[in-house]
């Protein structure tokens, strides 16, 4: 146990001032048990210089603990919980997905409760601000990454087949075998999904794991590909390189290389970014002297792609026939 506590046996039940409070409480989340034992009184334990993340568990409330001890981070919580939680247990589901780094639709970021998982004949914790889960656990689930447990990154995209839908699912799974520095394989994703068995979510997983790909550099990218082939329309290649003459090397979204039809995604940063913005014209440019055709999208196409796909199949449509011709 860190011994960072004992100046704090001297503190008296009145409020520190946040000097002598910063030199005696440590800048780490730490028990109450753990302070009692170093003479530190219930009422002290109780100030307002001091928060309470979870039962049991007490911080310094002045705003200077360490970036992976901030209450107000997932990280923060998980590690303030972890003080209590029991060695059988491990961080699942979305909490584990943001230790992993895995990108979640926004509305599941940084939630205030945390995912907790129990393996099968244990009872689910039942504590504030904890969603507690029950599951089988094989050893092969549980990874240790900086001083917590959770689930990997297989077993943690499995278990988000109950609250994420399959194209969420596939924007995920893109990320975690992304070629260029992939969290696990597509192999060891299959194996995890084998292993999920007939739990809620197996039949998701088992729909979407063909569709994922290595390519995909972003979330939008990957609900775009989902959302063209979902609509009838043939499945476009994954950032393709494409060699100009000026000897550039130009990388489109998503192509019907045969067509030459590309589809890039505008995010906001491709209009707010003069560099970026002049950077895309140019390759724009070089691009529709190859002959290619683009089609630019975004966000709002994503909302209301109706349009979008009308342009896409006439753009088809028109190439198929120029070729026939």
């Amino acid at each position: 146990m860190d011994n960072s506590l004992p100046g704090a046996c001297e503190a008296q039940d009145r409020p520190m001032t946040p000097s002598l409070g910063a030199q005696q409480f440590p800048d780490r989340p730490f028990t109450v048990a753990e302070a009692r034992e170093h003479g530190v009184s219930r009422k002290r334990l109780g100030a307002r210089d001091l928060t309470a993340p979870f039962w049991g568990v007490r911080m310094k409330n002045d705003g200077e603990s360490a970036t992976s001890d901030d209450p107000s981070t997932t990280p923060g919580r998980c590690r303030a919980f972890s003080l209590r939680m029991p060695d059988h247990a491990v961080f699942s589901h979305i909490t584990a997905a943001e230790l992993h780094g895995l990108p979640l639709p926004r509305a599941l970021r940084n939630l205030s409760s945390l995912d907790v998982t129990v393996p099968e004949g244990e009872r689910p914790i039942d504590a504030k601000d904890i969603r507690g889960h029950c599951h089988r656990l094989d050893p092969i689930d549980i990874e240790e990454l900086g001083g917590l447990r959770l689930t990997t990154v297989a077993r943690t995209w499995c278990d988000l087949a109950s609250v994420l839908d399959q194209v969420e699912l596939v924007a995920v799974g893109d990320r975690i075998i992304f070629h260029d520095k992939p969290y696990a394989t597509r192999d060891e994703l299959a194996r995890a999904v084998d292993a999920h068995g007939r739990r809620w979510g197996a039949r998701p997983l088992r729909a979407v794991l063909p569709r994922l790909s290595d390519r995909a550099e972003s979330p939008r990218e990957s609900r775009l590909r989902m959302m063209i082939v979902d609509a009838g329309l043939p499945a476009p290649y994954v950032n393709p390189e494409i060699p100009c003459t000026c000897g550039s090397i130009h990388r489109i979204d998503l192509a019907y290389a045969a067509l030459r039809i590309g589809i890039e995604y505008d995010g906001d940063h491709h209009r707010t970014d003069r560099h970026q913005w002049r950077k895309d014209v140019t390759r724009i440019r070089h691009l529709e002297a190859l002959g290619w055709s683009m089609v630019r999208v975004t966000a709002g196409d994503l909302e209301s792609p109706a349009s979008l796909f009308r342009t896409l199949r006439d753009k088809i449509d028109e190439r198929i026939r120029s070729l026939t011709r």
